[in-house]
């Protein structure tokens, strides 16, 4: 059975947790069990199973009780991690806060398989060496993030001990595994009829593509994962999307039946658009947390444009700050809604515990170029920041001539047609370099006018053409 745990006091195992610690001496946050803090915020959905988990688990990770060992996966069917990843990681940063070990589990050879979970066809065949490529991507990323919370977030967290972190990959193991074998220990434990009930599995049965052996094992190898962790590594906690769940019953059966041991599953919510589709690779609309793939402008940008309706739940699941914060950031705001203050709030501490303090720096200068027009924003940028505040823009190196002139300029970028056309275009007022129009086209640059310190200028040719010209032995 599966408990759910959201924050409703009256009843289940997160209501339980609440009545228990309202009826206590107020005491500092930290002190507060985990699963309770984290139902508070909602980060914390379900538990598997759920009578055991509501009788041995809170006692399990109560402070003061040895630490823990808690996993959570992540196939590695692209080279990034992306914002639907997220609320996992934060998890997994919960965790450790509260001096518990986590394992980042990459997926390595899983990812060559595909989870059925949540999909309507089977994804397209990995070939090992890319599977490679995209674990050795998804590893660096996920120790950026640990490193980013360590250094940046965590000296502020009260000097407590801060768990240890481990980044694994299941291919290690995985392509060392006997067929047979696994075949015998493995698929000898677990049942077949449970697998078919699931509703991953049912649903692609029922598709006219149907279900292929891969994807139908895919559940008995992730379980094998949650064996493997357990018997090397003593996790007793695997932690997933909600999406997860059918999953995770896999490897609770797999564990208890080979080792006779308790463990426990936890899912988090899964984070839609506003349309309600899941964010991710397969949807089509990934937020990446790769620079090359998502700028920190762009990352930033999609955290300050959510509208109030999610704005306080998204800091409560994305942010480390307190909920009285919380609740003030959100009194202040009902005073002074123009100013958006939750949304940056929100956007800074995401841009910063993925990019760091040099990425919202980065996200910040190119808001500033962007939306304020603000010209000491952009001579501060540097040629990476341009190219990915304005993707779609042609870059072009050029040389100052003597006398060249806004006329000049613009043929040898190619924004305007040669002719009466191009010219007339300047004298109407459709150009502009660096955010000032001019209609002079004879008009000679000028250092630091025209050209900033930098050794840019931002041409704009009516209202959306954006050129970027960087010039050469100033």
């Amino acid at each position: 059975m599966v408990m759910r745990i959201g924050c409703r006091r009256a009843a289940g195992l997160c209501g339980g947790l609440s009545r228990r610690i309202h009826h206590q001496p107020q005491r500092a946050p930290a002190a507060k069990g985990l699963l309770a803090a984290q139902c508070e915020r909602g980060l914390f959905q379900e538990v598997f199973p759920a009578q055991r988990a509501e009788e041995g688990l809170p006692a399990l990770l109560e402070p003061g009780q040895p630490p823990q060992t808690v996993y959570c996966g992540f196939d590695a069917t692209a080279d990034s991690l992306h914002v639907g990843h997220l609320l996992t990681v934060m998890g997994l940063l919960h965790f450790q806060r509260a001096g518990h070990n986590v394992i980042a589990l990459v997926g390595g050879a899983t990812a060559r398989l595909g989870d059925p979970s949540g999909r309507t066809k089977e994804r397209e065949p990995l070939s090992e060496e890319l599977a490679r490529e995209h674990a050795l991507g998804l590893r660096e990323g996920l120790r950026r993030l640990f490193d980013n919370h360590h250094q940046l977030f965590w000296s502020a967290a009260g000097g407590a001990r801060l768990g240890e972190v481990m980044l694994q990959d299941n291919a290690w193991w995985l392509r060392r595994e006997p067929v047979v074998g696994f075949l015998c220990g493995v698929g000898g434990r677990l049942r077949m009829g449970t697998l078919l009930s699931r509703q991953s599995c049912q649903a692609r049965l029922r598709s006219t593509e149907g279900m292929s052996l891969a994807e139908f094992l895919y559940p008995a190898l992730q379980a094998y994962d949650f064996l493997h962790l357990h018997r090397h590594h003593g996790c007793r906690i695997q932690l997933g999307g909600a999406d997860q769940m059918g999953n995770i019953m896999s490897g609770y059966e797999l564990v208890t039946k080979v080792t006779g041991e308790d463990v426990f599953g936890i899912t988090v919510p899964l984070i839609t658009s506003t349309t309600g589709d899941k964010l991710g690779k397969s949807a089509g609309n990934a937020v990446w947390l790769n620079r090359d793939k998502t700028s920190p402008f762009e990352l930033y940008q999609f955290f300050v444009r959510q509208p109030d309706s999610t704005v306080e739940r998204y800091l409560k699941l994305f942010t480390f700050l307190p909920l009285p914060e919380i609740e003030h950031v959100m009194e202040m705001h009902a005073k002074e809604p123009e100013k958006w203050g939750p949304q940056k709030r929100l956007a800074a501490e995401v841009t910063k515990l993925v990019h760091g303090k040099e990425g919202l720096e980065s996200a910040k200068r190119c808001t500033k170029a962007l939306y304020y027009s603000n010209v000491e924003a952009l001579e501060a940028m540097s040629d990476q920041e341009l190219q990915e505040l304005f993707r779609e823009a042609p870059f072009a190196e050029l040389l100052l001539e003597p006398g060249m002139s806004v006329l000049d300029l613009c043929h040898k970028a190619n924004a305007i047609p040669d002719g009466p056309s191009g010219y007339r275009k300047i004298t109407d007022g459709g150009v502009s370099i660096n955010y000032i129009q001019v209609t002079n086209p004879e008009t000679v640059l000028v250092i630091g006018q025209h050209i900033l310190k930098n050794g840019v200028s931002l041409l704009k040719i009516g209202k959306k053409n954006f050129y970027i010209i960087k010039w050469l032995q100033l």
